[in-house]
């Protein structure tokens, strides 16, 4: 089993920025992919980023050139750098962890609200 803890998110204005951050903890070595997804309210949860073990990258379409994801291996955590944040992105974002053999781990989520 793997434990998820994220810590950021709040309320930011059109324009600003927020760091979210999530350590794991448990079955480590299991882990392959760590990452975020979002689901805002009437939504379907989606990917926002992604990165492997090996340091492979996906973002989503829609947070491309915006946020940036990190990784520390040897610390278990990983990191969502968000700028210029729009209303859209207003969402509850939720730390993945998928292992090896396709296993999903989730978060509990934390809320992120962008507006003025």
């Amino acid at each position: 089993q793997v434990q998820l803890v994220e810590s950021g998110g709040g309320l930011v204005q059109p324009g600003g920025s927020l760091r979210l951050s999530c350590a794991a903890s448990g079955s480590i070595g299991s882990i392959n992919t760590m990452g975020w997804y979002r689901q805002a309210p009437g939504k379907q949860r989606e990917l926002v980023a992604t990165k492997t073990s090996g340091g492979f990258t996906n973002y989503a379409d829609s947070v491309k050139g915006r946020f940036t994801i990190s990784r520390d291996n040897a610390k278990n955590t990983v990191s969502l750098q968000m700028n210029s944040l729009k209303p859209e992105d207003t969402a509850v974002y939720i730390c993945n962890a998928r292992g090896w053999n396709w296993s999903d781990y989730w978060g509990q989520g934390t809320q992120v609200t962008v507006s003025s």
